[in-house]
């Protein structure tokens, strides 16, 4: 199973390195990794993204605690609300580009750039929206794709 933490940590030089020796060390693999600021400036928060069971989630969690620069961490997998950027820069030749303005629009994406043979198109969901969009996008050519990794937030109050 995925599970999704969130990490609260110092935003100091090096921080993100432990955290990911951490991982490496004990032999976990990443899916999926954000850091960003948080509305303070002296705290970033880290969104990760970990296949295994139940046990790998708790040392996971347990490891991260260690560490000196972590403030918080949060198994935050269930009520959660949970988006990913992608930008797809696909084929577009003069005759196919009204369908896939069509198809574009349908996926609730923009068209970020035009080229004389290409768009780059940007489509934010959930993981299987963006999953379906480039699968979708394969039948037209897909000359590149870049995906942020999960962002997600608890819903409601603030935990």
């Amino acid at each position: 199973m995925k599970y999704t933490i969130a990490v609260l940590v110092e935003n100091k030089p090096g921080v993100l390195a432990r955290v990911a020796s951490l991982f490496r060390r004990r032999g976990f693999n990443i899916e999926s990794l954000t850091v960003g600021v948080t509305e303070r400036d002296d705290v970033s928060r880290m969104t990760i993204v970990v296949n295994g069971d139940e046990k790998v989630l708790e040392q996971v969690i347990k490891q991260l605690n260690k560490l000196i620069e972590v403030i918080k961490v949060s198994d935050i997998t269930k009520d959660s609300v949970e988006r990913e950027l992608c930008l797809v820069k696909v084929n577009a030749p003069p005759e196919k580009r009204g369908e896939l303005v069509e198809l574009t629009n349908i996926f609730r994406g923009r068209i970020v750039d035009v080229a004389r043979d290409s768009f780059i198109i940007e489509v934010t969901g959930d993981e299987e929206k963006i999953n379906a969009f480039i699968d979708l996008m394969r039948s037209y050519g897909i000359k590149e794709v870049a995906r942020t990794g999960k962002v997600s937030m608890v819903r409601g109050a603030k935990k």
